[in-house]
């Protein structure tokens, strides 16, 4: 099977907060993000699987349904229906993939750090093609300081992930640790520091042109010939 680079954006598969929807993370994305930078990359948003029940008061301009990716106990030590989650994810993949990576804000950032750890063990994501590359916004580690694992990512940061990552910690966030945590279980993490707190950052001129020579240098990863499909 031939190689070849990206002759086109990449595919990023975009995974939302806790108590937000695929349409709030791409209106996030509109207000923070130069259109110039967004236009460098073909963006597919995909809502939770689980409808949100409890009221929300996080978004007063911001309208529901809100999702959320996994259930968890107020303490966050135990994870539930993340199985699901995945298979969820990994249908949603095949259905519009083939992707090239994932972008997660907070709940979805979660998620998406545990995905290539997973995929490499064969315990999950093994009919989508291998993800390369993660962008991570205000994420945090399963199994780290704040939060419990679920069992299907019990090993998914056993050794250091070697998927390249691109990772947005805002220096007034409260989980700050958590964060720079989650950086450290990444080979060679490309870190972007942002003043503000748990929120998709406001990119100005320097940081955008951090992200851009991300993009550019994951557009030289070869992978393998996929078919193609659209929304």
């Amino acid at each position: 099977m031939e190689n070849y680079q990206f002759e086109k954006k990449p595919r990023v598969l975009c995974l939302h907060g806790h108590a937000t929807s695929a349409n709030i993370l791409k209106k996030e994305l509109v207000l923070g993000w130069p259109q110039y930078l967004l236009d460098k990359l073909d963006l597919v948003f995909l809502d939770a699987p689980f409808l949100l029940q409890d009221k929300v008061d996080a978004h007063d301009i911001f309208y529901p349904p809100y999702y959320e990716w996994y259930q968890a106990t107020e303490d966050f030590k135990e994870i539930y229906n993340f199985e699901e989650c995945i298979q969820y994810i990994e249908a949603n993949m095949e259905k519009y993939g083939p992707f090239d990576g994932v972008l997660g804000f907070s709940e979805g950032a979660i998620v998406t750090a545990s995905m290539p750890g997973m995929q490499r063990d064969r315990v999950a994501l093994t009919k989508v093609p291998k993800i390369k590359f993660v962008m991570l916004i205000a994420g945090a580690k399963f199994g780290g300081v704040a939060l419990g694992c679920p069992k299907l990512a019990s090993n998914a940061f056993a050794s250091p992930i070697e998927c390249p990552s691109l990772h947005f910690i805002g220096e007034k966030d409260p989980r700050i640790l958590n964060e720079e945590e989650l950086a450290g279980c990444f080979v060679n993490p490309v870190v972007i520091h942002y003043p503000e707190g748990h929120k998709v950052p406001n990119l100005d001129a320097e940081r955008t042109e951090t992200v851009i020579e991300f993009i550019n240098k994951v557009k030289k990863i070869k992978m393998p010939l996929q078919g193609n499909s659209k929304l």
